[in-house]
């Protein structure tokens, strides 16, 4: 098959021609470097109970079976681990631990409930629970047909918050994410903070574009094509995606739907090579690269009238690609070869005041590509050749300094989740290149998907019930 080369000189066919071979092909594993992170977690000390030492707050979940719900207490637990932000202690099985002790909850003038001697039988054990390091205890029971999730403070010996809901049958496909909002619910009583747990992963496979939950399940094809696709990218409201279909040369931008499957073309693409979409905060505007026979150079085109396509760079002697919009829709973050290689720069959203925006070592620095802005705005994650290994690197947008994350393997293509504290990217540190997850607070990294051959994730935003639905 012939390949469509992009570009004046042979120097710039090769660098466009290397981006789009990464966009466009699986390539070979690497060797593993003898870089020292590690996706081995502590397990602390075992004394019948599992935990890891630190300064998080200690969770339990109530050893409960029965009732319809253990599917629904397993998923919660796995989504308050993998949220990272609970030291969580796993107890062991059977009746070795009581749930209850003779102290019960007496009303307290705040209106919660506090343990007091002398009371009934049956309220949670806090005492004990303290004992075990807790400083909340999950408790997720069926009263009817309403699933009813009580979190306990440990040290208020009291009850925080009952959360009430309506779960769809384990059947229905709408089912996991419900459970995944309930974790959320729980977490946000707990410390305050949004969760993660509803959210989806698109990712390319095979020409493919796949979404799949954030905890690793629920795989489903979701690009409505039969061609080659790739570059996904999430819309802001969770509701729809882009992708780039490739065919006869050219790239064209698509629109679809993630409820109903309906899919619409970007005007005015597919006339050249476009792609890379990436969707302004507000959902009005769409930034791409298109490639010509001129050079690689930033667009942008209003979705929401499907018109007035305008070109923000002109590269005349350099190639800029892969945009990323800062969340406040300011600036745009992207790659650009004017220093010779790619590296990451940054403008305006109108194409003015372009610069440097990760610094480097010219002549020993090697190229930077696939930039994402981080959701809080303070961050911008990239893959970076180390020493003829892509590597994960984080920029300070403030002081503009680069931190590497990864050294074990080859890794590449970084996606923001929506609490910018985790990170998705693509690695062959098991052998072959499958999607992993990686902590940036503790430094945690777990498979996500263990199959050979994903590429390109992008991270959504928060789903709502109505934005996670499924046809």
């Amino acid at each position: 098959m012939k390949r469509r080369t992009v570009g004046r000189s042979d120097g710039r066919k090769v660098i466009v021609a290397a981006v789009l071979v990464s966009l466009l092909s699986f390539g070979p594993t690497v060797r593993r470097s003898d870089g020292q992170d590690t996706s081995a977690i502590d397990r602390g000390v075992r004394i019948g109970i599992i935990y890891r030492p630190g300064v998080r707050p200690g969770l339990v979940m109530l050893p409960r079976t029965g009732q319809g719900l253990d599917s629904v207490r397993v998923i919660v637990a796995r989504d308050l681990d993998y949220g990272d932000r609970f030291e969580v202690i796993t107890l062991p099985g059977g009746d070795s631990i009581r749930l209850a002790s003779t102290t019960g909850p007496r009303r307290s003038s705040a209106g919660g409930s506090t343990a007091t001697k002398g009371a009934t039988a049956g309220a949670l054990n806090y005492p004990l629970y303290q004992a075990l390091g807790a400083d909340f205890a999950l408790d997720i029971t069926a009263a009817g047909d309403t699933t009813v999730a009580t979190l306990h403070d440990i040290a208020a010996a009291s009850v925080r918050r009952s959360v009430r809901v309506q779960l769809p049958r384990s059947s229905d496909p709408d089912f996991r994410q419900a459970v995944h909002r309930l974790a959320d619910q729980a977490l946000q009583a707990a410390i305050g903070t949004p969760g993660i747990a509803a959210t989806r992963i698109l990712f390319v496979k095979d020409g493919k574009v796949y979404r799949i939950d954030q905890d690793g399940a629920d795989q489903k094809l979701v690009s409505s094509t039969d061609r080659q696709a790739m570059s996904p990218a999430w819309g802001a409201d969770g509701r729809r995606f882009a992708y780039m279909e490739f065919q006869a040369g050219k790239g064209w931008l698509y629109l679809q739907e993630m409820g109903s499957g309906k899919r619409t073309a970007v005007a005015t693409t597919g006339s050249a090579l476009d792609f890379t979409p990436a969707f302004s905060p507000d959902g009005q505007t769409m930034a791409f690269s298109r490639a010509t026979e001129e050079g690689t150079d930033l667009y942008t085109i209003n979705i929401k009238n499907n018109c007035c396509l305008r070109r923000l760079t002109v590269g005349r002697f350099s190639d800029n690609l892969s945009p990323t919009f800062s969340p406040d829709g300011q600036r745009i973050a992207f790659v650009s070869t004017r220093p010779g290689l790619p590296q990451i720069y940054v403008m305006a959203a109108d194409g003015t005041d372009q610069q440097l925006f990760a610094p480097f070592d010219y002549g020993v620095t090697g190229a930077s590509n696939a930039p994402e802005w981080s959701p809080d705005g303070q961050s911008v994650a990239f893959h970076r050749d180390v020493a003829g290994t892509l590597q994960v690197f984080v920029l300070d947008v403030r002081t503009r300094t680069v931190r590497q994350l990864t050294s074990v393997g080859r890794n590449e293509d970084p996606t923001w989740a929506p609490d910018s504290r985790h990170l998705a990217f693509v690695s062959d540190r098991s052998g072959y290149r499958q999607l992993w997850i990686i902590d940036l607070d503790t430094g945690r990294i777990r498979p996500l998907l263990q199959q050979s051959g994903a590429r390109l994730p992008a991270w959504s935003p928060r789903l709502s019930e109505a934005t996670s639905s499924t046809p």
